[in-house]
């Protein structure tokens, strides 16, 4: 008898797995989305200018190829209608109770008893054999503890929170933050606004983005032609793994991507004062790096201001710094997310008794990133130590997904399984030895870490061992849940 399973979030990893029960004749599955539509980030991210720095044909699904995408890097419209179109295609979208924000679960010693609230805010439990957590890294808004925030009197909003009802243009507008979407937002909010005023912390390393959209023919051959399009995907993989990987682990290309950047700044920044506020005082790759060519040249209008002073406080007219009061009439927080607070707010509670926020007090972890002792059937994707800062997120996805498809046949076997103790803590030292190579944790903050510095987010190898590791047999990784 097929395993029930519960499916929490409706982006890429959660539709991922659905499909892949559905192509397996697994259909007794239900996908709990908070939301009122499907597509995680891609749904929530919809800022002006809002993209992806992975090649579109690549950021997709290995078994989904699709002969739609308009350019060569996907902007957030398109990548949320190719994930719109799997759901259709693959008729998973019945599946999704839209509206549905799980707020608990507990494992009784036989199934997941997981609490939801629905779209009339009354809760209702039901119990589940297995349990998939697809909430994603970057799906809570973090926003700065600056005192004032509240007493501003304009419109204020999170990037990924974006107030479409606010008409920029002509405005005073402050941006707080320059990371990967301040950098994509930045141009067309600098071409509408009267004047823009760009708040940074701390530069970012930046690369150019050869984007190009797809002619006619390109695409009828990437459609038509055998092949091809198998072709160019496995040509984008592999020069992301030959190239930028070694370069986050300080190997041989870490110099040839210290002297791209730079050279793009030179190239795209002529004014040397600005130049210099521009340049990152740390390693390329210790912070995410920002893929963009329409991000320096926003930042070299006249309309625009890169103020590097400490902010001291949000007053009900604008931001005040250090050297002044600067008057605005809209902010916008592009500060990032809540990315180390896995599966945050919700309480999940395993066969002990014990919560997962306690279990990850010091940081999150996971076998594979994907499975937790003592939380039999539950799995992660997108979980701790599985973000990529060179490749597709979508291929690791891919790899977890077949990992759990493999573990289920074990559970009419069995019964309930969870990952033994001493695989997990062998799994946390490979780990800990592999972060010590990697660029992260030198000279930066980034959200790839804890407030202490620990590297909870990011994967330290290659995404080919990962596909080696996460495809092995899972029988000795795991063992039948003990009896409470």
């Amino acid at each position: 008898m097929a395993p029930s399973v519960a499916i929490i979030g409706a982006g890429f990893g959660g539709l991922c797995m659905a499909i892949r029960l559905e192509r397996a004749g697994i259909r007794s599955y239900t996908i709990f989305e908070k939301a009122d539509d499907l597509g995680g980030t891609w749904r929530d991210n919809s800022y002006p200018g809002a993209g992806c720095d992975i090649p579109s044909h690549l950021y997709s699904y290995s078994f989904e190829k699709y002969a739609s995408w308009t350019r060569r890097y996907p902007d957030q419209p398109e990548i949320l209608g190719y994930l719109e179109h799997c759901a259709d295609k693959y008729d998973v979208r019945r599946k999704i109770r839209f509206r549905n924000e799980v707020r608990s679960a507990a494992f009784d010693g036989r199934q997941w008893q997981i609490t939801a609230a629905g779209p009339d805010g009354g809760e209702r439990t039901e119990a589940f054999d297995v349990m998939v957590v697809s909430v994603g890294q970057l799906n809570r808004p973090h926003l700065p503890d600056i005192p004032g925030m509240s007493d501003f009197t304009g419109v204020s909003f999170h990037s990924a929170r974006w107030n479409h009802d606010h008409d920029l243009t002509g405005r005073q507008v402050a941006v707080i933050g320059t990371g990967s979407s301040a950098a994509q937002l930045i141009p067309p909010v600098a071409e509408r606004a009267a004047r823009l005023h760009v708040f940074q912390r701390t530069p970012n390393w930046v690369i150019p983005k050869p984007d190009a959209t797809f002619g006619p023919l390109t695409k009828l051959a990437l459609h038509y032609v055998p092949g091809l399009q198998r072709a160019y995907r496995e040509w984008i993989y592999r020069y992301a793994e030959a190239t930028l990987y070694p370069a986050l682990a300080e190997g041989w290309s870490t110099g040839l991507l210290r002297k791209r950047a730079l050279g793009h700044l030179y190239e795209q920044v002529p004014d040397r004062a600005l130049r210099a506020k521009l340049t990152p005082d740390y390693p390329p790759g210790c912070k995410r790096v920002v893929i963009d060519s329409r991000f320096y040249p926003a930042l070299t209008r006249d309309n625009v201001d890169v103020i590097t002073d400490k902010i001291v406080r949000i007053g009900p007219r604008g931001v005040e710094t250090t050297e002044g009061l600067r008057e605005v009439d809209t902010i916008v927080y592009a500060t990032g997310f809540r990315s180390t607070e896995f599966l945050t707010p919700m309480e999940i509670t395993g066969r002990s008794g014990r919560s997962l926020h306690e279990r990850w007090a010091n940081g999150a972890e996971a076998y594979l990133g994907i499975s937790v002792p003592e939380f039999p059937n539950m799995f992660l994707l997108y979980g701790p130590n599985t973000n990529l800062g060179h490749n597709s997120i979508i291929f690791m996805l891919e790899c977890q997904v077949a990992h759990i498809m493999a573990c289920l046949p074990r559970l009419a076997e069995q019964g309930p399984i969870e990952v033994r103790p001493e695989v997990m803590a062998a799994w946390t030292r490979q780990l800990d030895t592999a972060m010590e190579r990697m660029v992260w944790g030198g000279g930066c903050q980034s959200w790839y870490k804890t407030a202490e510095g620990r590297v909870t987010n990011n994967w330290p190898g290659s995404t080919t061992l990962y596909r080696r590791l996460t495809g092995k047999a899972p029988g000795g990784a795991y063992r039948p849940s003990p009896a409470r």
